[in-house]
């Protein structure tokens, strides 16, 4: 019931988003050590399905201004062909460092 409500209370926020629209992110991204974590974590876990950005399997992840707490149960509960990932696989802290770079991804110049 909570993952149901989570949905679609993340559903009824994209809808009112304004999307980038297949445009890349270009431009340079300051990386420390933290967000260097979150780029390896994203290149291991996201990006088969959500290439550079842009709609691989998943649609593009780092335009819709979505809050923080809504990626993290998106991640931890999953939604749609998405799967859930466990703690086991993502810990708390290396969720974090993930959400901050594709945090640092939309804010980047483009």
């Amino acid at each position: 019931m909570r993952g149901a409500l989570a949905a679609l209370l993340a559903l009824a926020l994209l809808g009112a988003c304004s999307a980038r629209r297949s445009e890349p992110v270009v431009g340079p991204i300051a990386l420390d050590d933290h967000l260097k974590r979150g780029q390896h974590l994203f290149d291991q876990h996201c990006y088969k399905c959500h290439t550079q950005g842009e709609g691989g399997m998943g649609p593009i992840i780092n335009d819709k201004p979505l809050p923080t707490f809504l990626m993290r149960t998106q991640v931890r509960l999953g939604m749609g062909t998405m799967p859930n990932f466990s703690k086991n696989q993502i810990s708390d802290d290396e969720l974090d460092a993930l959400l901050d770079y594709i945090v640092a991804l939309r804010r980047a110049e483009h």
